[in-house]
């Protein structure tokens, strides 16, 4: 029963993260930290590796090493180690996703051809088409709207 409490825990966690990420991509990337992510959104903006956007890998690690820290040195909260991994195993997978797969700022993932890596791509890509700070769309990350599935010339006309 532990463990598949602790699994429940660390999936639940992993999933709750798309929404997490959703509202603070929205609402504090594209609020109150633009000054962070508008780099991201600027074509040809980088000076070196690194982007000030980077700074929220800080931000999301942060709750991700105390719920390890607390978790694994309280043992009443000891379930909180698993929103730990959760959050990393998260983390993992928009590294992948955004940074490898969308981004390629490392060529690892370059033949990825499903409708849903298409669908991704086309997300973020309408996305990024906007570089200012309001009027945005598509905030998540791996849960894209269904029309980004189809071509991007039906989009408007509702096919």
């Amino acid at each position: 029963m532990t463990i598949l409490l602790y699994t429940f825990i660390t999936v639940f966690t992993v999933l709750a993260m798309e929404f997490v990420a959703w509202f603070a991509h929205k609402y504090v990337m594209h609020g109150l930290l633009w000054n962070w992510h508008e780099d991201h959104h600027q074509p040809h903006h980088k000076a070196g590796f690194f982007e000030k956007n980077d700074l929220f890998f800080l931000v999301f690690a942060i709750p991700s090493a105390t719920s390890y820290i607390v978790g694994l040195n309280v043992d009443a909260l000891f379930w909180l180690t698993f929103v730990g991994i959760g959050i990393s195993i998260y983390g993992l997978i928009y590294f992948l996703i955004h940074d490898v797969y969308i981004h390629q700022r490392f060529k690892w993932f370059r033949q990825l051809d499903t409708k849903y890596s298409r669908a991704i791509l086309r997300a973020h890509g309408a996305h990024h088409a906007n570089q200012a700070k309001e009027a945005g769309e598509s905030f998540g990350l791996l849960i894209v709207n269904p029309k980004y599935f189809r071509k991007r010339s039906s989009w408007t006309t509702g096919e």
